[in-house]
Parts: C-alpha cells; structure tokens; sequence
C-alpha cells in the first residue's frame, strides 16, 4: 500500500470553501456580543474586582497578609507562579514545534493557544512582583538598570533572576510570533468592515497588508524564524524555573531530575487549559468543523505522552530518595507522603498520574464530555504538584522546634482569584474582538483539501 492511497480523515469538514472560512470566522468578529458572552464577561469582570481589592491590600499591609511564616516563606504566590508559567507552554509548542514539523493540524488551535500563552505568562509575572512587597521598586529590584542607590546589582548568581531574563525573553517572542499571525486576517477583516471606526482600527492593526506575493513570502519566513528562536524557549523557561529549586539544598528540592520533568509537566499543564478553553470556544462559537474531534485526540495524546512522563518522573524521585541514603532526602518524601499534607500528595498522584490514563481508551479520548472534564482535572493536580513540592519541602526542615504549618488566608486565595480574573478577562476580550482562528492557515488546508477531491 503506497503512502497516497492512505485515506486520512479531513482536518476541516463540512466541505467549507475559502468564503466559508472567512464567513464562519470573521463574522463571530462583526456580530454584537451575545448574551452568553456578556455573563461570562461580567463573572470574569466580578472575579477580577474581587481579586483588585485583594491585591490593593496586599500592596498596602504588605505580604504579612500572606498566610506565610517564618519556615513556610513562599507557598500560594510562587505555587500559582509555576503554574501559569506552566500553561504557557502549550502555544508557543503548538505554534512553534509543530511548525517545524509541518503538523498542520495544529492550524485550527495554535490562535487561540497563543493568546493563552501571552496571558498566562502575564499572570505568571504577577506574582514575583507581588511578592516583592513594593511592586513599584520591582524594576530596580530585578533588572540590571542604573539607579539612584549607587553600586546596587541584581545577583547574576540566582536563578531568581535567570526567571527574569528567560519569561521576558519568552514573552517577547511568543508575543511577536503571534500578532504576526494575526496580521493577514486582520486585513481580511479590515477590508470586510462596513464602518469607518472598524476598518480604521483593523487596518491599523494590519500594518497595511496587501497580501502581495512578496508580503507572503516574507511572513512565511519571520514565522519560521520565530519559530527557530521559540523552540529552545519552550525548553529553557520551564527549565531555568526548576532550577529556584533544584539549585538550592534544601531536602525534595535538591534534585538534577526537576528541569525535565518540569517542562513535561508543564506541557502537559498547557495543553490541558487549551482543551478547556477550546472546547467551550468550539461550542459557543459554532466551530465544530474547525476544531475537530481529530484536532481533540491529537491533543489528548500529546496529554498521555506527557503525563506519562510526569508519573515516571514521580516514581524516579521516590526512588532516587530512598536509594540516595541520605536520611533528611527519605524524611522529606515520606513526609510528603504520609505527613500533614499527604492529601494534597494523594490529590497530586491521582490527578496527574491516574487520570490522564484514561485517555488509552479512544472512546474516552474522543468523547467531549470526557476531555473537559480530565482536562479540569489536570490541572488541579498540577496546581497541588507544585504546592506538594513548595510546601511540603519547607514546613519541616532539619530542625523540629522551627516546624510550622500553612494555612493560606482570604487574600492569597484572593490574589489568585485575580489572576484568573485577568486571564479570562483577556481571553474573552480576544475571542471576541480577534479571529480566534488563523483563517490565513486553515484556507491553505480548505484549498489542498479540495485539490485532493478533484483529483
């Protein structure tokens, strides 16, 4: 059997032609915002005022409003900053691995996990400036900038600072290589706007595309150079974060397994949000033959592959602790365990390892219900991966008399709240006002689809 009579399921159905696909697309764009959309707005909205005061309290009392204490002295703040660091991974991986390596199914999903990346990314960066105490000084604080302090440097020796170099740099490219994309249909959009304050601000923000053969041929270019530089980022962000840890000697931290492990968690975090969020988008919006059940086992497969490695990764720390022979490494895992917060380690172990076992099953993997549900799932249990490994590793160190539990308070639930205030906040603003699906790439599989037909 010659690899061209393999008959391979369309990744866009309902036999669309190239109008279709600005219709179905730009139209979501043009319409007034519906009434599904207007209550999830004012719940984000509610969210995020609620998550305002919360942070406007902090800056004011200080983080002693933090259920922080002298053995515990980070917990929810640099937990929830691991995490939304974490999810954004999955765009700049659907949008830059997959690139490389021509996977055109990512072309229906990688607008909308991009968006997702710049957001959770800037919810990340919250954090360590919250922590910080006086945000206003951040810059000075971080960065190597002259100053009215004299001599004052950032420690070029801590990871803490490798965190500021590696998320900025990210940012920056994941933000570049995404409003890149949007360009084309901005001008799409542009030139279907049917009033002045519309095709001025799209055309705007098109940066006056013509759609030139020379105009193409240069985006395909940036996009794969972007995507060269981006590649290496998805590897060293979540990597260099590890290393807060695995740079210290501290017991359950202290190890060489955590850059690996944490961009495999990471991955499998960040593809997780994406379904949630996509899946939701492809229901309200009506995009059910653009974001496929193929496009939906694709991912739910890169979840097992991942999640996989994140449950071996578990076994190996487990091991490597016992086998190491040192006494307060054994002390910290079987704390973690069987001690006061062993139902955050079970909820962990459940969640990340058990669960994500499921998708084996294709009528699981392909089932909508399922997905979103697992995909929730998921990321709670990262959520309690990253408090398991932060807290538990702090509240008892060597000395018994210094042991101290935590008992987060209203405000750092408060701040989190913020941060997701925010980040749907944007997503919603994007899905909204943006194409949330890059028509430029899915008319070049319409158009080869339809050339295979006639054929």
């Amino acid at each position: 059997m010659t690899s061209e009579s393999v008959i391979r399921e369309p990744l866009i159905t309902g036999g669309k032609t190239l109008h279709d696909v600005s219709e179905d697309i730009c139209s979501r764009v043009e319409e007034k915002p519906s009434k599904s959309w207007l209550l999830a707005m004012a719940v984000s909205l509610g969210a995020l005022a609620i998550g305002a005061y919360c942070v406007l309290m902090l800056l004011w009392e200080g983080i002693g409003i933090w259920g922080l204490n002298k053995t515990v002295g980070w917990a929810w703040d640099i937990t929830n900053f691991v995490w939304w660091v974490g999810i954004g991974h999955a765009g700049t991986l659907i949008s830059a691995i997959l690139l490389l390596f021509r996977q055109r199914w990512r072309m229906s999903i990688n607008r909308a996990a991009e968006a997702m990346t710049i957001f959770a990314v800037i919810c990340a960066a919250m954090f360590p400036g919250l922590h910080m105490g006086r945000l206003w000084l951040g810059f000075f604080w971080a960065l190597p900038l002259p100053n009215t302090y004299g001599s004052l440097w950032v420690n070029f020796n801590s990871p803490l600072l490798w965190d500021v170099f590696a998320i900025s740099t990210y940012f920056s490219v994941s933000l570049v290589f995404w409003y890149i994309g949007l360009i084309p249909d901005f001008a799409t959009i542009r030139d279907r706007a049917k009033n002045t304050v519309s095709k001025m601000i799209y055309g705007g923000l098109s940066f006056g595309w013509n759609g030139a053969a020379k105009a193409w041929s240069r985006y395909e270019t940036v996009a794969l150079v972007l995507a060269g530089l981006a590649t290496p980022l998805v590897l060293s962000v979540h990597t260099i974060v590890s290393m807060d840890f695995a740079t210290s000697v501290i017991p359950g931290w202290h190890t060489t397994i955590f850059p690996p492990y944490f961009v495999a968690g990471a991955i499998f975090s960040g593809f997780a949000m994406v379904l949630t969020l996509l899946l939701v988008t492809r229901k309200v919006y009506k995009l059910e033959d653009y974001i496929t059940i193929q496009h939906i086992e694709m991912m739910n497969i890169i979840i097992i592959i991942t999640g996989s490695i994140v449950g071996i990764a578990y076994i190996t720390e487990l091991f490597i602790a016992w086998y190491s022979g040192v006494e307060a490494e054994q002390y910290a895992f079987l704390n973690r365990v069987s001690g006061p917060y062993w139902w955050a380690y079970a909820s962990m172990m459940t969640c990340n390892v058990i669960s994500p076992q499921l998708f084996w099953f294709k009528k699981i993997r392909t089932n909508l219900a399922a997905t979103f549900i697992l995909s929730i799932v998921v990321n709670i249990g990262m959520w309690f991966e990253r408090f398991v490994i932060i807290v538990t590793s702090l509240h008892r160190d060597y000395l018994p008399s210094s042991w101290s539990m935590f008992y987060p308070t209203i405000y750092d639930v408060g701040v989190y709240l913020f941060s997701f205030g925010f980040f749907f906040t944007a997503f919603f603003l994007f899905a909204k006002y943006f194409p949330v699906i890059n028509m430029a790439e899915v008319k070049s599989i319409v158009k080869a689809t339809s050339e295979k037909i006639s054929k």
